[in-house]
């Protein structure tokens, strides 16, 4: 017997950029016939209730996960203050995609996951670079063994500062974000998982805050050195202080994969299309005067095309409706991995911050330490 689709109630929880995405996306799949949405915002979520035709409104998540139609749930508010929803979210026993990364404090990530996993709950990250092809491709010539035992991976990104500034003016604890933990976890969320039968043991790092340190007191950029178990190594650098003008929308990443049997290089920086223009140009993640060149398609999120948001948010989401509605296995990231992505971001700021090496796993007691 055919097993039926299961219909799809959908909470989204922060209507912001993402929020109004995933909602426009969830809007046309043929299993959701519900949608509501919680933004404090009100002109915010009188705008995406416009766009999505949401069924229902309000400022508070309670009130909007106690509405009996809601059986799944989208976690899109400020990085910094996901664990109230997903506990929530928890509680209700909600379905959940949460936008990476799971929390951005260890205690608060640790707390997070012990209910998930309590509750046995189906929650995942938007961890939306692993639904490009590029990144299957790689992960699957990685998984089949065409490469032998992988012994060394080195990556870097580059971005210019608007996503920094963004993220140090919505928060009242600069201490609290940084380079890795907000915008280096994609990079390092794609090699983790094209190394995930290794176990890494010590990271060493050094960080640099000359550009974004004065006024925003954060840190420009970090670079670290992963060891493994098996004495292979991941080496990444990423800085979020380039110029306002530097081309890339957002992400501009080269990752190398070195095997015993073969090597795999992936350029992602998007120098392939170039765009040059006298016009200011208002896509990718923020729109800025300044700015005339751009590396098209280097907005991780996707591109719209022809009135519709083409790429992998768009997979993503798919995918992720397609999960609950037939119960397809699907490539996201489980809340696991996303709080091991945060430990280990955290341990590079905690390496950069001692100057010394780090063993791994840290602890949220580990993160604050000083000395």
């Amino acid at each position: 017997m055919k097993k039926q689709p299961k219909r799809i109630g959908l909470a989204i929880v922060g209507a912001g950029r993402v929020g109004l995405i995933r909602g426009e996306l969830a809007a046309r799949h043929p299993q959701v016939d519900w949608i509501g949405i919680a933004e404090k915002n009100p002109e915010r979520a009188e705008l995406v209730a416009g766009r999505i035709g949401a069924d229902f409104v309000t400022a508070d998540f309670r009130e909007l996960f106690a509405r009996p139609e809601a059986t799944a749930a989208v976690i899109s508010t400020d990085e910094h203050l996901h664990m109230d929803p997903i506990l929530a979210g928890v509680d209700r026993g909600l379905p959940m995609l949460i936008e990476k990364p799971l929390a951005t404090d260890l205690a608060e990530s640790a707390r997070v996951l012990a209910a998930i996993e309590k509750s046995g709950i189906d929650a995942v990250i938007g961890y939306t670079q692993r639904f490009r092809r590029r990144w299957l491709v790689a992960k699957e010539k990685v998984r089949s063994g065409a490469l032998g035992d992988v012994t060394m991976v080195t990556s870097r990104a580059f971005m210019n500062r608007l996503v920094a500034i963004d993220n140090y003016r919505r928060t009242d604890n600069p201490a609290g974000i940084s380079p890795m933990v907000i915008s280096g976890t994609h990079a390092l969320d794609i090699v983790m998982w094209m190394m995930e039968a290794k176990t890494p043991i010590e990271v060493y790092a050094r960080s640099v805050d000359k550009a974004l340190g004065p006024q925003w007191k954060g840190i420009d950029g970090s670079a670290a050195v992963f060891t493994f178990s098996d004495d292979s190594i991941y080496q990444c650098v990423i800085s979020w202080a380039l110029p306002v003008v530097w081309p890339g929308a957002v992400y501009s990443l080269e990752v190398g994969i070195v095997g015993t049997d073969g090597v795999l290089t992936i350029d992602d920086t998007h120098r392939d299309i170039v765009l040059a223009t006298d016009k200011q140009q208002g896509e990718g993640y923020l729109a800025d005067a300044s700015r005339r060149v751009d590396f098209l398609t280097s907005y991780p999120v996707g591109d719209i095309a022809l009135g519709e948001l083409r790429g992998p948010m768009r997979e993503e989401t798919h995918s992720w409706l397609n999960r609950l509605a037939l119960g397809l296995p699907t490539q996201h990231a489980t809340a696991r991995e996303g709080h091991n992505r945060l430990m280990l971001t955290k341990a590079i700021d905690l390496s950069a911050r001692l100057k010394r090496p780090v063993k791994l796993p840290i602890t949220p007691g580990d993160e604050k330490r000083s000395a």
